[in-house]
């Protein structure tokens, strides 16, 4: 885990860390801060909230379907942005699971956005998340798109680290969806 990590964290400037789920509870289990910046992310959490988080939003679009009932009773909202309502979560799950990437703009702090890939285990199933976590005033579309790229890189390397394989659909997902970024690029 810890050097596909630290590789994200060196490729993108931004803070990464990998989570693991353990029940219905997602954990930290290793993080790192880049020195690139001198204003930067730091995951001062143990417990990852479901809805609010993009590690916790890939939780609920790729683990167990008994998590999104957990989060859907417990949707506290942290800033103005959190996702508050059951239909949104879902709605936000499904484009999710379209992507194969988790998104979560403000909505557990203000000023951060991050992004997350998840990870398997060898049974193939949900295992934790890796993610990117930047200040909301660097989260460029160029940077987005950045930490994608290395993020994906970064889910295969430890899923097979932990045994697994990235199932057909996630790639499939990251593949369209990365179609649909170069299609909209040559549009512009």
């Amino acid at each position: 885990v810890e050097v596909p990590l630290r590789a994200l964290a060196d490729a993108t400037g931004e803070t990464t860390h990998v989570s693991v789920l353990s029940g219905n509870t997602l954990y930290k289990l290793m993080a790192f801060e880049s020195p690139k910046h001198s204003i930067r992310v730091v995951i001062d959490i143990e417990k990852f909230p479901l809805h609010a988080t993009a590690s916790g939003l890939c939780a609920l679009a790729f683990g167990a379907e008994d998590l999104v009932d957990v989060a859907t009773r417990n949707l506290k909202s942290f800033t103005p942005t959190t996702i508050a309502d059951a239909g949104a979560l879902r709605s936000t799950i499904d484009d999710i699971r379209s992507t194969g990437l988790g998104k979560a703009e403000g909505s557990f702090e203000a000023d951060v956005c991050s992004l997350a890939a998840p990870v398997f285990d060898q049974t193939g199933a949900f295992a934790g998340a890796v993610s990117a976590a930047s200040v909301a005033t660097r989260f460029t579309p160029e940077l987005e798109r950045l930490i994608k790229t290395h993020l994906i890189t970064a889910s295969r390397e430890i899923t097979h680290n932990w045994g697994g394989t990235v199932p057909a659909n996630i790639e499939t997902a990251w593949a369209n969806a990365e179609a649909r970024t170069q299609e909209l690029e040559s549009a512009q």
